[in-house]
């Protein structure tokens, strides 16, 4: 494990508990969703210190707050499942462009995606709109404050953030092409969860060279799969809301202990911490819920891994 892993795990730990178990006992649990993804804020920035670290989770927070925000302004319009492909691809490309300016790593748009997505996808009117903004900004910004406490608290000199690189545009077009195929594909299939395809598809070009893009999206296929059978039981128990924050706030520290290690071990956490998230403030059918994850996973990854295979036929072509 790398050196300082487990402070990293309990800030992002701690980063989600506090958030979501204020609105459980406050009884606004209605508004978890909005704290959630405000709380991923804390994923970013593991392997910097000090100021780097800041200033990249204070941008990536912006844009997920931003992408919360604009989720639930879809939602109270009321746009139809292709519209919503069709943005959550603009998304994924503003996501992109903001990965590669501030460099961030976790990079990429996922979770940006996933924000948009999951906020987009929910019942909201227009009163719901400063409330998502305000409580995934509070999330967030709390998020920030966790992660650099320990600087300030050492009184550690804060080194300069690294120079802002100059986006490629690419990538962005990489990203649109992807979530429309795979957003388009689950939509047209009729699947309730269109935005897991398009984050499936989004995961693997996060990492650089084919061969490692097509191991991550193997592993996301059966890390997912295997993550479903853990999922399963934590699902049927119908936990209260208390107790299911607290298994997720486990999962989500477990997660980040091993994510650096094997992407596809991390998803045996990650596929029951997400799933759980979404029973915050709502009941479905853990079946369907299972069974739109596994496949609406399967579609993207497939997706993904056609595009880098066309891309490296093209590049051989070339040569």
């Amino acid at each position: 494990m790398p050196p300082g892993q487990h402070r990293v795990a309990l800030r992002a730990g701690l980063s989600v508990a506090v958030p979501l178990l204020t609105l459980v006992v406050t009884g606004h649990t209605s508004w978890a969703v909005y704290a959630a993804f405000g709380a991923f804020t804390a994923l970013y920035g593991r392997s910097r210190v000090h100021l780097p670290r800041a200033v990249m989770q204070a941008t990536a927070g912006l844009t997920l707050v931003a992408a919360v925000g604009l989720g639930a302004l879809v939602s109270a319009v009321g746009v139809g499942p292709w519209t919503l492909v069709l943005l959550s691809a603009l998304v994924a490309a503003g996501g992109s462009v903001a990965s590669t300016v501030f460099d961030w790593h976790p990079s990429g748009p996922l979770f940006a995606i996933f924000a948009f997505g999951t906020v987009a996808s929910a019942p909201a009117g227009f009163s719901d709109v400063p409330v998502a903004l305000a409580v995934s900004a509070a999330s967030a910004a709390l998020a920030v404050v966790i992660g650099n406490v320990g600087a300030v608290a050492r009184r550690t000199p804060w080194t300069s953030p690294p120079p802002l690189r100059a986006p490629r545009y690419v990538d962005p077009l990489r990203y649109v092409v992807v979530v429309t195929l795979a957003g388009g594909a689950a939509t047209a299939a009729g699947i309730g969860h269109p935005w897991w395809a398009m984050v499936a598809a989004a995961a693997p070009l996060s990492v650089s060279g084919r061969d490692h893009q097509v191991l991550r999206a193997s592993h996301r296929i059966v890390g997912t799969l295997l993550g479903l059978l853990v999922a399963a039981p934590l699902l049927l128990l119908g936990l209260d809301p208390v107790p299911l924050v607290l298994v997720v706030v486990v999962l989500q520290i477990v997660t980040e202990l091993v994510v650096g290690r094997n992407y596809g071990i991390a998803m045996l956490f990650i596929t029951p911490m997400a799933l759980l998230m979404g029973q915050l403030g709502s009941s479905q059918g853990p079946g369907a819920l299972l069974f739109d994850r596994g496949v609406e996973t399967f579609i993207g990854a497939v997706v993904a891994v056609m595009l880098i295979l066309v891309e490296h036929g093209r590049d051989e072509v070339a040569r």
